[in-house]
């Protein structure tokens, strides 16, 4: 079932572990001493994540330093990083530009200087004249002849090591002598005994097969003959392996918090609760619905609905572009559960993004009878009040705020369903905290997590391998298509310019800055400084400013004013990123966009191009004298011209930024692939994909010690 070029296992070999001896279990226990205090490099192998043999055997070398092999001077070309070895024939202190430390070493076919801007009186020591050294660095062309820059150096002699010296990732107080030691010392003592059977390894297999103590050994000692592209680009087939076991390892812990989730129960929401025969809810909101649903929309719904009859708690993300109308899907979801006559909860990440949701909901349900609570931390008392108390007594049937819905004082009489929207933007912590307000021992509420970033293929097969994944990929009728520009700041006139004949047409606008206040160390034009520029270009028209700094209430006159058009121009930072939307806004302008992230300023956009009017975005980047945008800036910016499809630029961002940054993984929990490359391993992925559900059915055994021994504790983090 291995893909071709996957090595499998010659042996199994397994190193014994350590064990107690009986001396050291009848020793004797102090009950109060203190734990021995831990070294600085103890200290540091933990801020590494380096606890347990495993661990050590697994960290990798970034790359590697050939000391094979001494190169005589003669032979070597500028650039080379070589070896050299021969005797020191001068050695000075020059103060000349600067004070340094320069020795010439002859190596019997020509001579080299050794250059040193830091160092102890032991460099001089070490490389005095009459030394024999062995000194491995760049060799470069100077104005005195051939140099090195600061090489290692040793004393000559002794025999050539037979393997590549690795280089680490490390910390500081951590030199490398000290972690190839405690690495060496990890992989000789981890447990590697095989955990995927033969039968699995050997299908259209090479017939070079690799175990994976053999890898590991490999690629932390390798042969001076290995092709180091292999390496460097991670093809060969010991890497190949430990990609293969890494991903199998994700695989299985994805599909086990399915299956525990599975065992869990959760209230089908099929019936109607006491309404007779009267149209239900969702039928009501229908008709309501000044719009149609679209076929995507349509189909979404139905397998949300199909989730929600069942006893099996739903684990669903439903993701899908800027304004494809996930919160109406959203809206008649809570339907279907408050029909049933359970509680709703809809939780978002911004108070902004949460009125937003509050206000939509509430002008499609109230009409309907639905009682609908809000909690937010900026609350008065009072009001809190208020709405604790109906939550609990179960009046509300549906409940909307940002993480002060998960606090403790907040008690549900029957919650069964629970929204979270833009759920990246939420810890592991925060979103389990929702799904335990449910009160019912021993049942947990469905849940529905939304996203406005669309998932690429690859990501969705691995970091949501646990999940059932809806896709709106289809946007209302009306939307006109964005038109991208960027434009140098140069010709922020001309901007200007621009935004007075939208406001002229009776349009509204946005700009967009990085930053609310000056920094010393970063040189943006802020938001303050933007609001009364353009206030002062634009007499006698309404320019606001919003960013996150603002109290409350100040946020809401501000949002209020916008959304009821007497406000033309709305100056604000990152806060208006989603959610906010105002059918009548046609122009977006990001300052400094080379700042922003892809996904990011595809957001931004997402904010104009919401109702019949042709609409534009105008990303500003810094010029100067000289350009500052690099290639990753340069590689967003046209990406955002090129396309306004969300999945492609969740594609492009993922090649841009990788899995990590992508995910968001501090706030997710999810444990970051450190080996695999989704955009490459794709063949790899399928396999860990398809022999996951067998193993964990036919070898449950091995596949519980296959996760231990790759993710440890971080297996948890999948069950959020």
């Amino acid at each position: 079932m291995l893909p071709p070029g996957v090595p499998a296992s010659k042996t199994a070999q397994k190193s014994a572990p350590l064990k107690e001896t009986a001396e050291d279990q009848a020793a004797p226990q102090p009950r109060f001493e203190k734990a021995p205090a831990k070294s600085p490099a103890q200290k540091a192998l933990e801020k590494l994540g380096l606890r347990r043999d495993i661990d050590l055997a697994l960290h990798l070398p970034l790359r590697y330093e050939d000391e094979t092999r001494i190169v005589r001077l003669s032979e070597a070309q500028n650039g080379d990083v070589v070896q050299i070895e021969g005797q020191v024939i001068h050695s000075e202190i020059t103060l000349s530009p600067r004070r340094q430390l320069r020795v010439t070493v002859d190596d019997g076919s020509d001579t080299c200087v050794l250059r040193f801007l830091h160092f102890y009186p032991s460099h001089q020591k070490a490389l005095s004249v009459g030394a024999q050294v062995r000194v491995r660095g760049e060799i470069r062309g100077g104005f005195a002849g051939r140099e090195m820059v600061h090489p290692s150096f040793k004393a000559a002699g002794g025999a050539l090591p037979g393997a590549l010296t690795p280089i680490y990732p490390t910390v500081a107080g951590l030199p490398q002598a000290y972690l190839r030691k405690a690495v060496l010392g990890g992989l000789s003592r981890a447990d590697l005994s095989e955990t995927i059977p033969s039968q699995f390894l050997t299908k259209n297999m090479a017939e070079s097969l690799w175990s994976l103590r053999e890898a590991l050994q490999f690629l932390h000692h390798p042969t001076p003959a290995v092709a180091l592209d292999t390496l460097e680009d991670r093809s060969h087939p010991a890497w190949q392996r430990l990609k293969a076991e890494e991903l199998l390892a994700q695989q299985l812990s994805q599909l086990q918090a399915r299956r525990v989730r599975a065992a869990m129960r959760a209230p089908p929401l099929a019936g109607l609760a006491m309404r007779g025969t009267q149209c239900t809810l969702q039928e009501q909101l229908l008709e309501r619905l000044p719009f149609r649903l679209t076929a995507a929309q349509q189909r979404v719904c139905a397998e949300i609905e199909t989730d929600l009859q069942k006893s099996i708690p739903m684990h669903r993300l439903l993701q899908g572009d800027v304004g494809a109308g996930k919160t109406v899907v959203a809206a008649l979801a809570a339907a279907r559960c408050m029909d049933a006559g359970w509680q709703c909860a809809l939780m978002a990440p911004t108070e902004i993004l949460a009125e937003q949701h509050f206000r939509k909901l509430i002008s499609w349900l109230e009409p309907l009878g639905i009682t609908t609570a809000w909690l937010t931390g900026s609350q008065k008392a009072k009001e809190r009040r208020e709405m604790l108390a109906l939550i609990e007594s179960g009046e509300a049937g549906l409940v909307i705020g940002t993480h002060a819905v998960i606090q403790d004082k907040v008690k549900f009489k029957n919650l069964a369903l629970a929204i979270i929207d833009e759920q990246h933007r939420f810890g592991v912590a925060q979103r389990l905290a929702l799904r335990s307000k449910m009160t019912d021992d021993g049942h947990e509420p469905h849940l529905l997590m939304m996203t406005a970033t669309p998932i690429p293929r690859t990501l969705a097969m691995s970091y949501y391998a646990d999940l059932d994944v809806s896709t709106l990929d289809e946007l209302p009728p009306g939307r006109t298509p964005i038109v991208t520009k960027v434009v140098g700041e140069a010709r922020r006139d001309e901007v200007i310019e621009r935004i007075r004949g939208q406001i002229a047409e009776g349009r509204q606008i946005y700009w967009v800055c990085p930053l609310i206040e000056e920094s010393e160390s970063i040189d943006l034009v802020n938001a303050t400084q933007t609001h009364e520029a353009l206030s002062a270009a634009l007499p006698g028209v309404m320019v606001g400013l919003l960013h996150s700094r603002m109290p409350v209430a100040e946020k809401k006159v501000v949002m209020s004013l916008f959304a009821d058009g007497l406000m033309a121009v709305l100056v604000s930072t990152t806060v208006i990123e989603v959610g906010v939307d105002i059918p009548n806004a046609s122009l977006m302008v990001i300052e400094h966009a080379e700042r922003f992230g892809l996904s990011q300023l595809h957001q931004l956009r997402g904010r104009v191009g919401r109702g019949a009017a042709a609409s534009a975005c105008v990303l500003l980047y810094s010029t100067g004298e000289a350009p500052r945008l690099g290639e990753t800036a340069r590689a967003r910016l046209k990406a955002m011209v090129e396309t306004n499809d969300g999945f492609e630029i969740a594609r492009r961002d993922l090649e841009i930024r990788g899995p990590g940054e992508f995910l968001g993984a501090r706030q997710s929990g999810a444990p970051l692939l450190r080996f695999a490359d989704l955009a490459t391993d794709a063949v790899l992925l399928a396999w860990a994909r398809e022999l996951a559900p067998v193993l964990l059915t036919q070898h449950a055994e091995l596949a519980h010690r296959h996760v231990l021994r790759w993710l440890g504790g971080k297996a948890e983090y999948l069950k959020a």
